[in-house]
């Protein structure tokens, strides 16, 4: 069963307060395949493995009916440093 877009933002938002999010079906509408960019204060202190992990939990019901998910997650400051860098 394919999952939805709007089902992954609401476990994400859910599981922890947002500063941005973007999700990315990658597989043209048939809910196969996401990319996910997350930027969260609570990611402050932890480690790129930890967040990966956390999100992981966070989604697993949804990445285990998936073929591939992959995610970027930021903290505001390192969020901040890139759209600086992008400008």
């Amino acid at each position: 069963m394919p999952i939805s877009r709007d089902n992954l933002e609401s476990a994400i938002r859910g599981a922890l307060p947002i500063i941005h999010l973007d999700i990315i079906d990658q597989s043209n509408g048939c809910g196969e395949n996401y990319a996910v960019f997350v930027v969260s204060p609570a990611f402050e202190g932890k480690n790129t493995l930890a967040r990966h992990r956390f999100i992981n939990e966070v989604l697993k019901d949804q990445i285990a009916q998936m073929h591939a998910f992959s995610q970027k997650t930021l903290t505001p400051k390192q969020y901040e440093v890139q759209q600086s860098k992008e400008a």
